[in-house]
């Protein structure tokens, strides 16, 4: 910022010294306020955005339940409708609501794959690893040629130590879903838990060639790094 003042090529008077350096004074005093205020303003913006960001996604999850519940009472016999309730619940943390909705899409279309796909999910969640790997065999038989069947196959195998059939489902995986993120970091996790820190390393990388953002291999790599040292 350019101070206001114009340089003068005159040698200043005594008397008007004073009020040069009352100026200077003035200049630094209003840059401090300037500073703070920013400061304070930031803070407050920070502040205010997180708390209405967090709130807002709860305002929402809120009105996106009592949408689905009303659409699964007028359509009680749709299972995608019971699905997309279920799910709502889980993004609550309401597992035991959500399962109850997969369930029951499940027993109105036995063949209905995205309610043994986030069944899985959720039994994975709640560390049902048996549980979790049943609702995965079974969406790959109803569709064995989605990837993230497989995908959950694997997982499910690796939480088991079951690593030879968890390598097994992920290759499929891969196959199905050439350059998928998920799958090449699930690997690398499959790796890991056999010891292979330099192929669960390299894994990993690969991983972020593809997405360099993909936090969870950021964080495997980190954690690696850690055990080296």
């Amino acid at each position: 910022m350019e101070s206001a003042v114009q340089p003068n090529t005159q040698e200043p008077s005594r008397e008007k010294a004073p009020k040069m350096k009352k100026d200077k004074f003035t200049w630094w005093q209003s840059l401090i306020i300037l500073a703070v205020t920013l400061a304070i303003c930031i803070s407050a913006g920070y502040y205010i955005s997180d708390q209405f960001l967090w709130n807002k996604q709860a305002d929402q999850l809120d009105k996106q339940l009592d949408y689905y519940k009303e659409q699964v009472n007028e359509e009680p016999n749709d299972p995608k409708l019971r699905v997309q309730l279920g799910y709502t619940y889980y993004l609550k943390g309401d597992d035991s609501a959500a399962i109850k909705e997969y369930q029951t899409a499940k027993s109105l279309d036995k063949n209905y794959f995205d309610a043994y796909l986030n069944l899985s999910i959720v039994y994975d969640k709640e560390k049902r690893y048996d549980d979790a790997l049943q609702m995965a065999i079974k969406a790959v038989k109803i569709s064995p040629r989605d990837y993230k069947g497989q995908l959950l196959k694997g997982r499910s195998y690796r939480k088991l130590k079951m690593y030879d059939k968890a390598t097994a489902a992920l290759q499929e995986a891969y196959r199905l879903k050439n350059g998928n993120t998920d799958v090449i970091y699930e690997a690398g996790l499959v790796a890991e838990g056999q010891g292979k820190k330099k192929e669960a390393e390299q894994l990993f990388k690969e991983t972020l060639s593809f997405d360099p953002t993909y936090k969870p291999a950021l964080k495997a790599l980190d954690r690696l790094n850690s055990k080296n040292k």
